[in-house]
Parts: C-alpha cells; structure tokens; sequence
C-alpha cells in the first residue's frame, strides 16, 4: 500500500559538536544535500521539507530542490529543546497549510549520510503494515548491557545495567540488543501530535547494516562518514 507521505528533515544552527556541521561539504556538497536526495528518490514522497531557524541552512536547502515553507521558532531550536517538538510545530504547519494531514511522517536526520539506497524504503513499508505507530532504524548495539555496560553508585561500586537470570552466563544467550540508528523515523502524524514522545505509542524496528548508520556529531565522525562515502562512490555503489 502506497502511503501519502511527507518527509521532513530537521536541522538546527546551533551545532555545538561540529558547528555548521549540516552545510558542512562532505564529499563535494552539502552533508544536507546527501538527505534531500535520499528523501526525493522515493516515489512515495511528496514533498521534502527542511524545519530549520538559520537561514543560510534554508538557502542551502531549497538550492538543493527541498523546500523551507517556515523558519523554525527559536525556542524549538536550542540544545535542550526536544526534536519532537519540532515534529510537531511541522506537522501543525502542514495540517494549517494543506487541511489535512498525510498518512506518514518520515523524518531523514541530515546527519546520516551513509544510509542506503533501500533503507527510506524499507522502513516505510515496515509502517505500511500498520500495526505500529512509528518505525526506527536500529542496528546491532556495540555494547551489551546485560555484560558491559555499568552504573556506578555512591560509593564508586560498579552495578551491571541490566542484570541476568542466574541459569544465563554467556553472552550469546543474553537477549539481542540494538542502538538507535538516526538513518529514518516514521511516524503516525496523528500519535505525533498526541503524544508527548516517541515511545508512547508502539514502536516497530527494521534491523540495518552498522556501516549505514553513522550520526554525525563530531569531527571525527565526519571525517569517518567522509571516508566511507569516498569509498562507495569510488566503487559506484
């Protein structure tokens, strides 16, 4: 089933990590850039819209075919101020704008450049099945939290995160866990504004590849992620 879907890309000025990191040129354009294309390669996709508050990001953007109907308040683009707050000041836009809202939202963070050709595609038809109201992208963790990962209490003790049943000592035999990738969101406009956030509602996952999954917060990632593509575009892929 072909969804009416908007996608959104949500970007800020503030960077603190790598300031201007989203018109940061990564491999000959815009890191932005390589996200509106990923979001204008779908059929599905109607419109791409950039919610950003700096104006040079909205020049780079819409030089780039998306569109930045609004500049995003002020105070929905601080370091502290939650992104789903933007989903939603959008999606009022767009329910003000058109009257109605579309069947799915699908937010293309600009800071994962090296998601694949198929991973939009993907996670919408994950959302088309209809039994969640929200789909992310995930890949295996790095970390287990049933082994490696601790807290630390007052008295500088270490405490295992999660701890196992007694009969499970390998780590093999510990649940699977994942990490959050930043490749795609999609999402239910009406739970979206509804909710106060993403896990409120039931929450489907579609498994990809580490090396898609870069999130770009540094100037080490950045160069890792320029790297990577310089390799994949050498091979043509």
């Amino acid at each position: 089933m072909k969804l009416d879907t908007i996608a959104f890309i949500f970007v800020r000025g503030g960077s603190k990590g790598l300031p201007g990191k989203n018109i940061r040129p990564l491999c000959g354009k815009p890191l932005l850039a390589w996200s509106i294309e990923h979001a204008q390669s779908l059929d599905a996709v109607r419109r791409v819209i950039v919610s950003t508050d700096a104006p040079a990001i909205a020049e780079v953007a819409r030089a780039h075919g998306a569109e930045v109907p609004f500049l995003r308040p002020a105070e929905l683009a601080s370091d502290t101020a939650p992104e789903w707050l933007s989903w939603q000041h959008a999606l009022r836009w767009i329910q003000a704008e058109e009257g109605k809202l579309p069947d799915a939202m699908l937010s293309v963070p600009a800071t994962a450049p090296l998601r694949g050709e198929n991973d939009l595609a993907r996670c919408l038809e994950r959302f088309a099945a209809g039994d969640a109201d929200a789909v992310i992208a995930v890949s295996e963790a790095h970390r287990n939290p049933y082994f490696n990962m601790v807290t630390c209490d007052a008295d500088g003790m270490a405490h295992v995160v999660m701890p196992l049943p007694n009969d499970v000592s390998r780590r093999q035999d510990a649940p699977a866990v994942f990490d959050i990738a930043t490749v795609a969101y999609v999402a239910r406009p009406g739970f979206v504004l509804a909710s106060n956030r993403l896990f409120d509602g039931r929450v489907a996952a579609v498994e990809l590849p580490r090396t898609h999954c870069v999130d770009i917060d540094t100037l080490d990632d950045f160069e890792w992620a320029e790297y990577q593509m310089s390799k994949r575009l050498e091979a043509g892929s």
